[in-house]
């Protein structure tokens, strides 16, 4: 991967950046979305943030290599500290886990006013993303997922607007698997679910010879619903391909 051509998972967070925008790349490690999207003119400029110092480091390199100094400000920070508020109107922040990304829109909210599009992509808990969305009154728009490199990813876009339209049926169950991503059910999708609840079985096993606390109980009864929740989504889709 390089300033040239992504991974499959940054160029389909790639394709979501609005044309022209005003970009914040939260940790963006060696800066190839921005470079990327400046090199191929679809973006007004970027705001590179990143809180370690070597990624910071790469990211300068990457920007002054390409000659996009410019067009791309590389900053070194914690989350949001790094753009000022009315400075972008898109933020992207890929490769995180969930609760991560969901702790860094929290705590940098108050810089979100003019941001018109979220594109994020967490590695794992994608409900908590989901979750913030919905509580801050932000509407999901759409979701994707892939495999790349024997991991499966989630994108979710958002925009301000209404947050309860995009969910029709069960929170619980759409907060969980994601509204758009239910309503399509690819292979990815079902390999990735049919895996998460088998890890999750293998839990609850384990857990039935520990001594009981009033945590390990409930921890046990919250895997025990997502399993349920998980194989009923999977076990109707099987009996439609059947009918099919």
């Amino acid at each position: 991967m390089n300033t040239d051509k992504l991974s499959v998972r940054l160029t389909t967070v790639a394709k979501y950046v609005p044309e022209g925008a005003r970009l914040a790349d939260i940790g963006s490690d060696h800066a190839y979305l921005p470079c990327y999207l400046a090199k191929n003119l679809k973006i007004s400029y970027a705001i590179a943030g990143e809180v370690a110092k070597g990624p910071f480091q790469s990211a300068e390199k990457n920007v002054l290599t390409e000659g996009l100094a410019d067009k791309i400000t590389v900053r070194m920070g914690d989350g949001l500290e790094v753009i000022q508020s009315g400075e972008v109107d898109c933020i992207t922040i890929a490769g995180m886990g969930g609760a991560l990304i969901s702790s860094i829109l929290e705590n940098g909210k108050d810089k979100l006013g003019s941001v018109k599009r979220l594109v994020l992509q967490p590695n794992i808990s994608a409900f908590s993303i989901r979750t913030w969305l919905f509580e801050n009154h932000w509407e999901l728009l759409a979701e994707e997922i892939l495999e790349e490199d024997g991991k499966i990813y989630e994108i979710l876009i958002a925009e301000q607007g209404d947050p309860v339209k995009p969910y029709q049926e069960k929170k619980e169950r759409e907060f969980l698997l994601g509204p758009f991503l239910l309503k399509e059910k690819n292979e990815i999708f079902k390999k990735k679910w049919d895996l998460e609840m088998k890890n999750w079985q293998r839990i609850v096993e384990a857990m039935e010879g520990a001594s009981e606390t009033a945590e390990t109980i409930e921890k046990k009864n919250e895997l025990i619903e997502k399993i349920k929740l998980v194989e009923e989504v999977l076990s109707n889709d099987n009996e439609e391909s059947e009918r099919s």
